[in-house]
């Protein structure tokens, strides 16, 4: 029974798409790496919880075959601030995050300049 629910896993990371936009942060790839640690042996590991473990599997198949998409339909593809699906996307990439990440620190430094009581030769000796 633990060959066929290591075949299921393996067959579901097949089909799930990999986001490489989302270096680091891609549910894909974090699936691939958590069913490569629960089976370490392969077919031959041996499953402390079998129901826990179908349970799971029958959760992401639900999700990656759209279940819910299908079941609860929206009545228009938008969102409450307009922005389409691909904005989302570019809006959500790994690099378009660490450019946002970096213009706030760079927002960040500029508001403690102008709030610090001491200037910024004081804090250079200290």
């Amino acid at each position: 029974m633990a060959a066929s629910r290591y075949r299921r896993f393996l067959k579901l990371c097949e089909e799930w798409p990999v986001d490489e936009t989302k270096r680091g942060r891609d549910l894909g790839a974090y699936l691939r790496q958590r069913v490569a640690q629960a089976f370490r042996e392969g077919e031959n590991t041996q499953v402390a919880e079998p129901e826990a473990c179908d349970q799971m599997y029958e959760s992401l198949a639900r999700l990656h075959s759209n279940y819910y998409k299908h079941k609860y339909p929206r009545p228009r593809d938008t969102s409450f601030s307009g922005l389409s699906l691909e904005e989302y996307k570019l809006i959500l990439s790994t690099d378009t995050l660490e450019e946002l990440k970096e213009m706030d620190k760079s927002m960040w430094k500029k508001l403690q300049e102008k709030f610090s009581s001491k200037g910024p030769e004081e804090d250079h000796k200290a």
